[in-house]
């Protein structure tokens, strides 16, 4: 993987363990309730369990995502990358934001271009 490629994959797998730091820790707390334009302290309290859930698969992607790297495995790159853009389509379609794309979908694309050229 060239230096370009293996950046791109990192920023990814990056963004995906600040997502679940965002989900598994921080729903409650202000910045969380913020990021995620949560209606009120007690609908995050509710809604924290889903969440963590969330959370927990998007720490799975930047492992699959790191472990390509240490593998320098474009495949498996590949894979975990079509899983992610895959996953910031549907979200951004599924909430009506569109900036969950741009923050997520994106810079997948960017990476899969990355590796496939």
């Amino acid at each position: 993987m060239t230096f370009l490629t293996t950046f791109l994959i990192a920023l990814v797998a990056f963004l995906h363990l600040y997502f679940l730091i965002l989900e598994m820790f921080l729903w409650t707390k202000p910045k969380g309730i913020k990021t995620f334009k949560l209606k009120s302290k007690d609908f995050a309290e509710e809604t924290k369990v889903l969440a963590a859930n969330q959370g927990l698969y998007n720490g799975f992607l930047a492992c699959g995502l790191f472990y390509a790297i240490i593998q320098n495995d474009i495949k498996f790159a590949l894979f975990f990358l079509i899983c992610v853009t895959i996953a910031g389509i549907y979200g951004s379609y599924s909430t009506k934001q569109i900036k969950l794309f741009y923050v997520q979908a994106i810079p997948a694309i960017l990476a899969l271009i990355s590796c496939i050229l």
